[in-house]
């Protein structure tokens, strides 16, 4: 098309020249909105109220990752005292996050607080004596470390759930203590499964055993126990039985040291087991420590218990093969949570809801019907009550409607029942701000204004009312989603985005549309409004 044909047609279009980028504007955002959400069924994410699934709270007990903390310390002060040859009494666990070494050698406390202040700057040191000291946690390392476990909680946890395949999972820090976790699970309903998946600790550790009896007494002859070890029960069996080990304190390899975890069939029982493989040092370290107790058992330690205590029979460099009395789905799942590594605190559930799939079609049933009733009920009373100016308002509506599902679905927002209530809302404050518009347009007009005069001072001065409702609403809608929980934060992500597209329609889309209609006419006498 040669560039007068195309001037040619331009001046037959009854359009000013400023109209014709906003037409463009609007049919690009039409046009985006519309691939942003098509198709809806894979574009749209339901929240739990509309797919159904399980919806969980839990706290994480900070205490435990305080605990192993202080019994770590315990150890490694052992240790370095033993390596810089200081003579020390005791060193005992008070409370998490507190210990006391007593007996400490004469004359060598100076030393001691090197110690500490250089390799365990997270711990203040006071002197209870000549030769004993108390260790506590500084109270901002506390602060921090309790922040790190709910944080590592919901990565692990996050991990154990993708692995399970739920599709749009929510996971996230819940409530203003700091230390609660949400989980809602869309489309999953075993809810058992679900709840032994995320609450497993998973924390494995293999140790040697020196020997195993049917009660702790038998095990210690009622002595103390050796040093550097412990006593940890097994697995009671069908009939309420088990037997207790003893293990040496030091793991041997823990769940940190997996490469990976899977489930399979045992060749020689034809039972479900799970196999791992190592990293390469910690297959180095577990080579050494076979080839150093052959012939002693190594205990399969998973939260606690020991599950199994196989004799060593050989050098094992980098795989191993956990066995027990696992159905094909145990096994699976505890692989799962190997490799998704093991929980840093234990987790207790405070609130749970499961929501039935045909609870959440009848949800968006309900709701898309009160939407199309709604909708339906304001675009007939705009066209009886504005005539042709009505048409304007329900071309606005519609656009409106459009955008907001279009930027739900690009920014990945969750749509739930509340949302759809949202929706319903942004409906009736859309009409507001027409109606607003139009009667200051037939004010305009019965003060003897032209039909464009009064449709431009009708938008100028409904505009600062407009702007000022909906900055307002925004502002409640954004304190609304800061201090609310999921369904209130999806109520107001709906309705922030509801008001934006509103402002843009009311003002800017229903203004094109009065010029363009009008643009063309050298002499317009009446409107129909």
């Amino acid at each position: 098309m040669s560039a007068k044909n195309e001037s040619s047609i331009w001046s037959r279009v009854p359009m000013k020249k400023n109209l014709r980028w906003k037409a463009a504007l609007i049919l690009v955002i039409v046009a985006g909105c519309t691939w942003s959400f098509y198709p809806p069924n894979e574009k749209i994410k339901l929240g739990l109220d509309l797919k159904g699934g399980i919806h969980l709270i839990m706290k994480v007990n900070t205490i435990d990752a305080l605990n192993a903390v202080t019994d770590e310390l315990v150890d490694n002060l052992e240790r370095v005292l033993d390596d810089e040859s200081i003579a020390f009494g005791n060193i005992e666990k008070v409370e998490p996050g507190k210990l006391v070494v007593s007996g400490l050698e004469a004359n060598r406390g100076g030393e001691f607080r090197t110690i500490i202040d250089n390799g365990y700057p997270a711990w203040d040191v006071r002197s209870l004596g000549a030769s004993d000291f108390e260790l506590e946690m500084r109270s901002t390392e506390l602060a921090l470390l309790q922040e790190d476990t709910v944080t590592q909680a919901i990565e692990t946890i996050r991990r154990r759930v993708d692995a399970l395949g739920v599709a749009e999972p929510v996971i996230a820090p819940h409530g203003d203590r700091g230390s609660q976790i949400l989980v809602q699970l869309p489309g999953f309903d075993d809810v058992a499964r679900a709840k032994d998946i995320i609450k497993s600790t998973a924390k494995l550790e293999l140790k040697i055993a020196r020997s195993m009896a049917l009660s702790e007494d038998q095990l210690t002859g009622g002595l103390p126990l050796p040093p550097g070890t412990e006593i940890v029960p097994g697995v009671a069996d069908e009939a309420g039985n088990k037997m207790y080990y003893l293990l040496e304190r030091t793991p041997v390899i823990t769940g940190r040291d997996l490469k990976n975890a899977s489930s399979g069939i045992d060749n020689q029982t034809n039972r479900p087991d799970i196999g791992f493989t190592l990293k390469p040092e910690a297959a180095a370290r577990f080579q050494t420590a076979t080839r150093e107790n052959l012939g002693q058992m190594l205990a399969i330690v998973l939260d606690g218990s020991v599950i199994s205590a196989p004799t060593i029979e050989g050098v094992i460099y980098d795989r191993g093969q956990i066995t027990g009395n696992y159905t094909t789905e145990e096994a699976y799942d505890l692989a799962l949570k190997l490799r998704s590594g093991a929980l840093p605190a234990s987790l207790e559930y405070q609130q749970e809801l499961t929501v039935g799939p045909s609870l959440g079609a009848d949800s968006i049933r309900s709701g898309i019907t009160a939407s199309l009733v709604g909708l339906a009920t304001v675009l007939l009373f705009m066209i009886l009550y504005y005539r042709l100016s009505g048409l304007n308002a329900v071309v606005a509506l519609l656009l409106n409607l459009l955008i907001l599902v279009g930027a739900l679905a690009y920014f990945s927002a969750t749509l739930t029942l509340p949302g759809i209530a949202g929706v319903i809302l942004t409906i009736g404050m859309g009409v507001d701000a027409n109606v607003l518009i139009f009667e200051r347009i037939k004010e305009e007009m019965r003060a003897g204004k032209t039909p464009r005069t009064a449709i431009s001072a009708g938008f100028g001065k409904a505009f600062r009312p407009i702007f000022d409702a909906n900055f307002t609403s925004l502002v409640a809608a954004a304190i609304l989603f800061q201090f609310g929980t999921g369904p209130i934060q999806g109520f107001a992500v709906t309705l922030s985005i509801g008001l934006l597209s509103n402002m843009f329609t009311a003002i800017f889309v229903s203004r094109f549309i009065f010029d363009a209609v009008l643009g063309g006419r050298r002499q317009v006498e009446a409107l129909s409004i």
